[in-house]
């Protein structure tokens, strides 16, 4: 299957070395990585012939709106449990036109998914659990694809993190092929040395796999006047788009390590936009206030 995910040379200050694979680029709603964990695993669903898809993420979450769209796309159901109270934005509203059911559950209940999805479909025979971020097999094996995509020889390659499934799939793929490529992942929750033993339960080889937990701003969702204007200024001056979640952490990450001299000026080096660019609805506040 061709999607559109080009490699497109960066000029940001420093960071005149820097190419970025336009994950984000793939599909509006269905948008870089979330396209990459859902592609097999939307091969299983028509495999075991299900047509519910049942998944898990937060009022903000680009991977409920991803799960939405390729449920209508594909003439499926979708429904979803969304942690916390119930609320009503940008993100929702497009699931809700994708036509996804929404389930509103507490932040305690919501800590096991599993026992939620039995509690509510175990007598669905047409209903398939995907998990938050859409964390599986499956969604590895997507990722990995992006390595034999890439055609070039690069240094070092730069993920953000949130579940870890990404990476896992980045250094899969980076083993697959043998190459002698380092892969950076910034984690965008605090405490990140986790993603470490998330990546492990996928791949075993963590040689080439080079953590930096200390790129968080705080936590997950959390900002700082540094990294906002850091972003603020990286999109004026480049046109691409980041976020405040993910992405703009992992560039501020990239261009941090060449200032204090932790990667070379010219070392070559590919960052993968991860996409999930509607999250930005949900940090407007903090963008502009």
């Amino acid at each position: 299957m061709y999607i559109y995910s080009p490699i497109h040379r960066l000029n940001y200050q420093a960071l005149t070395q820097i190419s970025v694979k336009r994950d984000d680029l793939i599909d509006p709603y269905i948008s870089g990585n979330k396209w990459r964990k859902l592609k097999y695993v939307l091969a299983d669903v028509f495999a075991n012939k299900k047509s519910h898809l049942v998944t898990f993420g937060g009022a903000y979450s680009n991977h409920l709106v991803a799960t939405a769209a390729c449920a209508a796309r594909n003439e499926l159901k979708s429904t979803a449990f969304v942690r916390g109270e119930k609320v009503t934005n940008e993100m929702l509203v497009l699931c809700q036109l994708f036509g996804m059911q929404l389930i509103f559950v507490d932040r305690e209940s919501y800590r096991d998914k599993r026992l939620l999805y039995a509690k509510v479909f175990s007598e669905d025979p047409e209903s398939y659990f995907i998990d938050e971020g859409g964390a599986s097999e499956e969604a590895v094996k997507g990722c990995a694809d992006i390595i034999s995509e890439i055609t070039d020889t690069y240094d070092h390659i730069f993920c953000a993190a949130g579940t870890g499934t990404t990476a896992a799939g980045l250094l899969r793929g980076i083993n697959e092929a043998g190459l002698s490529t380092t892969l950076h992942v910034i984690p965008a929750l605090k405490n990140g040395d986790f993603i470490a033993e998330e990546i492990n339960n996928y791949e075993k080889d963590l040689s080439k796999l080079q953590l930096h937990v200390d790129y968080h701003f705080g936590g997950y969702a959390k900002t700082t006047p540094d990294l906002i204007d850091f972003i603020k200024n990286f999109t004026a001056s480049t046109g691409l788009l980041i976020d405040p979640v993910y992405t703009g952490k992992m560039f501020y990450a990239i261009y941090d390590l060449i200032n204090i001299g932790k990667l070379k000026k010219d070392a070559n080096i590919l960052a993968i936009h991860s996409g999930g660019l509607l999250g930005i609805m949900g940090m407007k506040e903090k963008l502009f206030t």
